[in-house]
């Protein structure tokens, strides 16, 4: 499938999380930005799936994820705006709230709590609740349950779920990368945020193979900025760049990102030859296991660029 194709279906449609058995939550933003949240089994004090026959025997037609190589899958859709506001019915902050820079106290906290530790993702303080959580779904076209417990308070849920929508995932050709690159995330957090003060629309990343290795820059109404980074191994992790290679993407998706990248410890950045970008990010968590986050992103195509540059002209 061509990026035209993933442009041409990409239609106006509000956040739906997937929830399939391999622990992946999945939000789609009409197809240019999609995010896939990969949960060890150890996040969960219990853990129990088991189909049932109806699901049982969609799997054996093959009714169900086609690309997933076991097929033992359970799939529904639900409103993200909905799952968030029911997680947070005890009346706490939103993220963006908590995360924001109202709370210079909160931020400090969030910084060092996301650099210091295994744990720090996964902190109350971070959180913002220390409720108990259950969530059950009992089959096909059944609703899911959420049950919250907070100092002896319990409340019960139940959210309406929907057949999946047929999307196609974003192809990122992990057999054509063009740049394959690692380094901490919280550097990466800082530039994207530093170019913020341009207030762009646009983000362009372009890599080397020669100086300058890698460079972030953006161009808005209040002018223009880029950041460069050195091929450092102490910088740079990893650096796999074969030529030169540029894209641009669409700002306030990669921005979209900016809670995982300030949690991660480490991010993988990777793009093909189409440009697809592919921001993989590594989650500390407790016992020294890892968690992934997964944010990839349709670049704009070149007309985009020109049709966007005449606008502002």
């Amino acid at each position: 499938m061509s990026l035209n194709d993933v442009w041409e279906g990409a239609v106006a449609s509000p956040y739906y999380p997937t929830v399939p058995k391999e622990r992946q939550f999945v939000v789609a933003a009409s197809l240019l930005l999609i995010g896939i949240a990969f949960l060890d089994e150890g996040l969960f004090t219990s853990y129990a799936y088991s189909p049932t026959a109806s699901s049982q025997a969609e799997i054996d037609e093959g009714s169900q994820i086609e690309n997933e190589e076991d097929g033992d899958t359970t799939v529904f859709q639900i409103s993200l705006v909905a799952l968030l506001e029911t997680l947070q019915i005890f009346g706490f902050a939103e993220s963006k709230d908590r995360s924001g820079s109202r709370d210079p106290a909160y931020g400090s906290v969030t910084r060092s709590l996301a650099r210091g530790g295994p744990s720090a993702a996964f902190d109350n303080r971070v959180l913002g609740f220390r409720s108990v959580c259950r969530l059950s779904y009992e089959a096909k076209g059944e609703p899911l349950c959420i049950v919250l417990e907070e100092a002896g308070v319990t409340t019960s849920c139940e959210m309406v779920t929907y057949e999946p929508e047929d999307h196609d995932e974003i192809p990122l050709q992990r057999d054509a990368l063009a740049l394959k690159i690692i380094m901490r995330s919280s550097w990466l957090f800082d530039a994207i945020n530093e170019l913020a003060s341009t207030s762009p629309s646009r983000l362009t990343i372009a890599a080397s193979p020669s100086a300058p290795y890698l460079v972030l820059s953006s161009n808005g109404p209040l002018g223009s900025a880029a950041v460069e980074f050195s091929n450092d191994k102490q910088l740079l992790e990893t650096f796999h760049v074969p030529k030169r290679t540029v894209n641009t993407y669409k700002y306030s998706l990669v921005k979209a990102a900016n809670r995982a990248m300030d949690l991660a410890s480490k991010v993988s950045i990777r793009g093909d030859e189409q440009g697809v970008l592919s921001l993989q990010f590594m989650i500390e968590l407790e016992d020294g296991r890892v968690s992934f986050i997964d944010f990839r992103f349709v670049p704009l195509l070149p007309e985009e660029g020109e049709e966007d540059d005449d606008e502002d002209e």
